[in-house]
């Protein structure tokens, strides 16, 4: 495993040079993700080499989001309340084309999902959510076992009792 620096992306990060083959997760970084942590509708968390610090070769958004009891599986819903339900979203996440392959992904899922259970011990939140962009990425998901909210839906979910020791 490639030792990394995961930290809130901030000017010193080269995203210009960020290419992970998929351009609207090129894009998001480059053009979007400082507006979207200053109007803090998202974290953005980049993932770097120690001997290269300002190159990008990861990264993943945090943010909040309900989840509709309507989209959840059938036998989840007899052991919930009724009232839509507080999740941490994992709106984009990331491996530059040179890192791919080397377990970069599953760090920055890990280092997300450590993240969203520090939050959770002060205030509620029920599970991670994640948008597969495509079934590649829903197959990623799937491994780490998350499970579909919705049929049709590229929109998956772990609850945090699935850690709890």
């Amino acid at each position: 495993m490639t030792e990394l620096i995961i930290e809130e992306l901030n000017g010193g990060h080269n995203r210009p040079s960020f290419v992970c083959g998929n351009p609207s997760l090129d894009t998001y970084l480059k053009r979007q993700a400082s507006q979207d942590v200053k109007r803090s509708i998202a974290r953005v968390y980049v993932a770097t080499k120690p001997d290269n610090e300002s190159d990008i070769v990861g990264y993943y958004t945090l943010s909040t989001l309900s989840v509709d009891l309507s989209a959840l599986p059938s036998d989840l819903l007899k052991k919930l309340p009724r009232h839509p339900l507080p999740a941490a979203l994992i709106g984009r996440l990331a491996v530059s084309e040179q890192s791919q392959g080397q377990g970069i992904g599953a760090l920055l899922l890990v280092d997300a999902i450590k993240r969203t259970i520090a939050v959770s011990l002060s205030i509620g939140i029920y599970a991670v959510v994640v948008d597969a962009i495509d079934d590649n990425a829903a197959a990623f998901y799937q491994k780490f076992g998350f499970i579909r909210l919705a049929k049709g839906d590229n929109r998956w979910f772990l609850p945090l009792s699935a850690f709890a020791s």
